[in-house]
């Protein structure tokens, strides 16, 4: 029986071009695998009006979670602009679990969106 799943989808990725006070504003992709083997995740990015960007690619441990900040992502030499709306494929070499979060501390009243991403039945 495997735990999780394959291919995950989040919609809505924005990193917040802005902070005020001591908080940075940002977006975390968390990935939990709970399997014994490591996992290869690699995470595509899609944009309006330009062309994605594809093979950002970090490593999970087995029976480990990664909090990934998608602004410290990037293929060859490319990064997720801020303050550029944009859409995440996530995809792994075995299964896991994708939790997608969003600080924006761009005012003094902070805010803080955590969702499941969209699992992708094989």
């Amino acid at each position: 029986m495997s735990n999780g799943e394959l291919q995950w989808i989040i919609p809505d990725g924005y990193i917040p071009p802005d902070s005020s006070g001591q908080l940075e504003s940002h977006e975390s992709i968390c990935v939990l695998n709970l399997n014994g083997e490591e996992v290869t995740v690699t995470v595509n990015a899609f944009f309006e009006d330009r062309e994605p960007l594809l093979g950002m690619k970090t490593t999970v441990e087995g029976r480990r979670t990664k909090h990934i900040r998608t602004a410290s992502l990037q293929a060859e030499g490319r990064f997720i602009p801020k303050g550029v709306p944009y859409a995440m494929e996530v995809v792994s070499s075995g299964p896991v679990y994708v939790q997608y979060s969003r600080l924006d501390s761009t005012q003094a009243e902070n805010a803080l969106m955590s969702v499941m991403a969209f699992p992708v039945k094989e």
